[in-house]
This record gives C-alpha cells, structure tokens and sequence, in this order.
C-alpha cells in the first residue's frame, strides 16, 4: 500500500509539473491496481465472514468509506467459512 501511494504521488506531481503525458500514466496506472485492489477487498469482507457485495459500501460519500475501514480493521476469523478455509500462517503448515 505504501509503494502504490508513492507510485500515485509521484504521478500527480509529474503531472502539475510536467503535464498531460503523466496524466496519461496515472489513468493507466490507476487502471492496472484497480481490479487487484478490489480483489485483495473482497477477500479481506470473506475473512470476517461477510459478502464481497459489501465493497459497494464504498459507493456512499464518506459513511460508506467510513464503514468499510472500519470492517477491514476487524479481525480475522480463525474457523472454516463458505468461502473456504484460512490460510494457515506458517507456510509449513
């Protein structure tokens, strides 16, 4: 996350600086982390047992925001859900 708000930055400043042609790289780029971001959404709702659906939640001016940070920060849920079952934390496992 760090690296893509970096990436993003760099973007928006070559384009007030330079102009146009950066401003097609930030379209380009904003495109390319769109679908692995809501992906990473997505499976982030499955790992407390909620829909994928709910990332429409973001669609709402600021409480829809508000409401899905505050479901990505809640933790994860240990057991087997209808979307399968946890990745184990030690990669030997």
């Amino acid at each position: 996350m760090l690296i893509n708000a970096i990436i993003g930055l760099v973007l928006y400043y070559l384009i007030l600086k330079v102009g146009s042609f950066f401003s097609f790289l930030y379209g380009l780029y904003s495109l390319a982390i769109l679908l692995p971001g809501l992906g990473v959404s997505v499976r982030r709702l499955h790992d407390i047992k909620k829909s994928g659906w709910l990332i429409l939640l973001g669609l709402i001016p600021a409480v829809g925001e508000i409401i899905l940070v505050v479901l990505f920060c809640m933790p994860s849920r240990d057991d087997d859900n209808s979307y399968g079952s946890p990745a184990p934390l030690n990669p030997n496992d």
